[in-house]
């Protein structure tokens, strides 16, 4: 079963996580066998809180960039984690996991409002909690909601999916030369510039001393191994 090095979690995925290869929109596959692999964890004794991001739906930075007013863009963003966070809490609940999602925007008819005590005791109860709607304010991301929600909920490390195995010091995709950090501190990614989080999240989890594990989350299996303690993707912690 393995036991859970780290005790409460939140797990950050990118709203492109979802879309598989099709790259909009959700893939019923990809978010079925996460929402598989997130069971498996629960049954390791750790608490798990998400955080979805919804540049598979919309993209608030983007649309501003072309002309859309940013707070308006932002909020349409937020509301696009909210179907993430909804389809994901479907797809947990249709395997049998215990789900709720709590809103930073009012919409109590699909879920609850964000209370920091209330989540907390979900995680308590063994229940998944997803945070959805950002930090409700426009010009923050969904990595600073992750930062801000880890740090309220007490949580023991942050660890962001994404389609690469940690942190390079350029594109793998593009870069053949590219090389693999396997450590690094907050400083380090702040002036190197590095893609882990944005300056806003990483100044956060730097002022906290919360690490921030950055791995593959595309292959079956990973989440469990970092929740359990082995060294895959890259950390980045204080010195």
């Amino acid at each position: 079963m393995g036991i859970p090095y780290y005790k409460r979690v939140l797990l950050k995925l990118s709203g492109e996580a979802l879309a598989g290869d099709q790259g909009y929109g959700i893939d019923p596959q990809t978010i079925k066998a996460i929402a598989a692999e997130i069971k498996e964890v629960t049954e390791t004794g750790a608490e798990l809180a998400l955080v979805i991001g919804g540049g598979n739906i919309f993209r608030g930075l983007a649309a501003s960039s072309k002309g859309m007013d940013r707070a308006s863009a932002d909020y349409m963003g937020m509301l696009a984690t909210m179907i993430n966070s909804l389809a994901m809490q479907d797809a947990l609940e249709k395997i049998g996991v215990d789900t709720r999602v709590q809103s930073a925007i009012a919409m109590q008819e699909v879920a609850e409002p964000y209370i920091r005590r209330r989540a907390i005791r979900h995680l308590e109860k063994s229940r998944i909690v997803i945070f959805g709607a950002g930090t409700g304010n426009p010009y923050f991301t969904t990595d600073t909601a992750a930062s801000l929600r880890a740090m309220e909920i007490g949580a023991d490390v942050i660890l962001k999916g994404t389609k690469v195995d940690g942190v390079y010091s350029a594109d793998p995709m593009k870069d053949p030369n590219a090389s693999k950090y396997p450590r690094l501190t907050y400083l380090e990614v702040l002036k190197k510039g590095l893609q882990v989080m944005d300056a806003t999240a990483t100044s956060l989890c730097m002022d906290n001393n919360l690490p921030i594990i950055v791995f593959d989350v595309t292959t079956y299996g990973n989440i469990k191994k970092v929740v359990c303690g082995e060294e895959i993707g890259t950390i980045v912690k204080g010195e």
